[in-house]
C-alpha cells in the first residue's frame, strides 16, 4: 500500500511544511518516509521562526538539531522572565555556535518583562558565542534585546562576523555602553555594511565621515535612538558632516526615535537640516510642536512616516496641517493624541500615497488601531 503522502512531490510538501509551526513540523516528520524528507530539507528551514515559550521542550536534541544546518534566517523568541523559556533559547544559541557555517540572518525578540536588575550575562554569552562563529552572517538584529550591549559585543561582531550587511543594537536598554570607538572598528571590519541601529551615544563625527569615504560601499539605512541619559549627554554632529553623507549616499535614509530622556536643547542639536530623515518618532516630554514644524520644514523631500505622541493641543493641530501641506511623499502618520478634523482633512488631501494612519477626533479605548487607505 502506498504510503501517506507520496502522491505529493517532495518540493510541494516542503512548501505547506515551511508555514507549519516547529512542533507541527516535527509531528509532520513522523508520518512517514516520504514526510520526513520533506520536513527536514532545506527548504522547510532557510527562513525559520522559532518560539521558546513551549515548542522547544524536549525537541531541540532530537528533531530540531538536525535541521539547524539548513536554517540561513533565524528569528528567535523567548521569554527572559520563564527560566525554561531562557534555557532553551541560550541552548538553540549555544548549539548554534557549534555548527553556525550557514546562518545568514539572526533576530533575536524577547516577550514579557525583563526581570528586575538582570544584566542577562547567560544570553549575551551565548550571542558573543555566535558572532564568533557564524563568518556568513549578514544580517543581526538585537532591537528587541532588553539589555545592556557593549563595546565587547561590537567587537566580537567586527572580528566573527566580516561579512554583515546590517546590524542593529538601538534596543530599549536605558543604559548604552556602547562607544563610538567599536563602531568605527566594526565599519573597518565590515565593508560591506549597509544598515546600522545605534543609540546616538555611539555615534561620531568620525564616524560619520568614515560612512562618507569615497571607497565605502552604498549606505543605506542609519537607525538612531535617543532614549538613554549617554544619548542626552552625545557630542553635536555638524550639519556639514550629514551633508557630506547625503552627497555620497543619496539614497540614505535616516530613522529618528526621539524619547522623554532626551531635553530640549538636544532635540535641537540631534535635528538638523541635512540629515536625510525617513522616519521621526517623537516621544518626548517637552516641546513637540518645534520638532514637527522643523520637520516640516527641513525633512519634506524625505520624510515618509512620522508617529507623535503628545498631549493634544491647538498648535499641535496647527503644526501637523503644515507637515502634511509640506510633505507629499508621507506614507504612514500615526499621532497618539486627539487632533482636528482639519488635521485628518490636511494629511488626506495633501498626502496621495498615505497608506496608513492614526489621527483619532475623539478619545478611545487603547490599543488604537491605524486605518487603512484604500487605494
Amino acid at each position: 500500500m502506498a504510503e501517506t503522502g507520496e502522491g505529493l512531490p517532495e518540493e510541494v510538501l516542503a512548501l505547506i511544511f515551511r508555514h507549519l509551526p516547529l512542533r507541527d513540523r516535527a509531528a509532520a516528520a513522523r508520518v512517514c518516509r516520504a514526510w520526513a524528507a520533506a520536513a527536514t530539507c532545506s527548504t522547510v528551514w532557510h527562513d525559520t521562526k522559532i518560539s521558546c515559550e513551549c515548542e522547544l521542550e524536549g525537541m531541540l536534541p532530537l528533531y530540531l538539531s538536525t535541521c539547524l544546518d539548513h536554517v540561513h534566517n533565524l528569528r528567535l523568541e523567548f521569554e527572559p522572565s520563564r527560566e525554561a523559556s531562557r534555557r532553551a533559547a541560550i541552548e538553540l544559541l549555544m548549539v548554534l555556535a557549534g555548527r553556525a557555517l550557514g546562518l545568514r540572518g539572526l533576530r533575536l525578540e524577547c516577550r514579557g518583562e525583563k526581570p528586575l536588575f538582570d544584566a542577562g550575562r547567560d544570553v549575551l554569552e551565548a550571542v558573543h558565542a555566535v558572532c564568533g562563529a557564524a563568518r556568513e552572517l549578514r544580517h543581526l538584529d538585537l532591537r528587541r534585546l532588553p539589555f545592556t550591549l557593549d563595546d565587547a559585543l561590537v567587537l566580537q561582531a567586527a572580528r566573527g562576523c566580516p561579512e554583515l550587511h546590517s546590524l542593529f543594537l538601538d534596543n530599549s536598554t536605558l543604559v548604552g555602553s556602547v562607544g563610538p570607538g567599536s563602531v568605527l572598528e566594526l565599519l573597518e571590519a565590515c565593508p560591506r555594511l549597509r544598515a546600522l541601529g545605534l543609540h546616538l551615544a555611539s555615534l561620531s563625527h568620525a564616524i560619520l565621515e568614515a560612512l562618507a569615504a569615497p571607497d565605502r560601499a552604498p549606505f543605506a539605512l542609519l537607525a538612531l535612538r535617543c532614549a538613554c541619559p549617554e544619548d542626552a549627554r552625545a557630542s553635536p554632529l555638524p550639519n556639514e558632516a550629514w551633508a557630506a553623507l547625503r552627497r555620497r549616499h543619496p539614497g540614505l535614509a535616516v530613522e529618528l526615535e526621539l524619547e522623554p530622556a532626551l531635553p530640549f536643547e538636544s532635540v535641537t542639536r540631534v535635528l538638523q537640516p541635512a540629515v536625510p530623515v525617513a522616519a521621526l518618532r517623537l516621544n518626548l516630554s517637552g516641546d513637540t510642536v518645534g520638532p514637527v514644524r522643523f520637520a516640516a520644514h527641513h525633512y519634506a523631500a524625505t520624510l515618509r512616516a512620522l508617529e507623535v505622541r503628545a498631549a493634544a493641543s491647538a498648535e499641535l493641530n496647527a503644526a501637523l496641517e503644515e507637515l502634511a501641506a509640506r510633505c507629499a511623499a508621507l506614507r504612514e502618520v500615526h499621532c497618539f493624541c486627539v487632533v482636528s478634523h482639519s488635521v485628518l482633512e490636511a494629511f488626506r488631501a495633501h498626502c496621495p500615497r498615505l497608506r496608513t494612519y492614526t489621527l483619532k477626533l475623539t478619545r478611545e479605548p487603547h490599543p488604537w488601531r491605524p486605518t487603512l487607505v484604500a487605494r
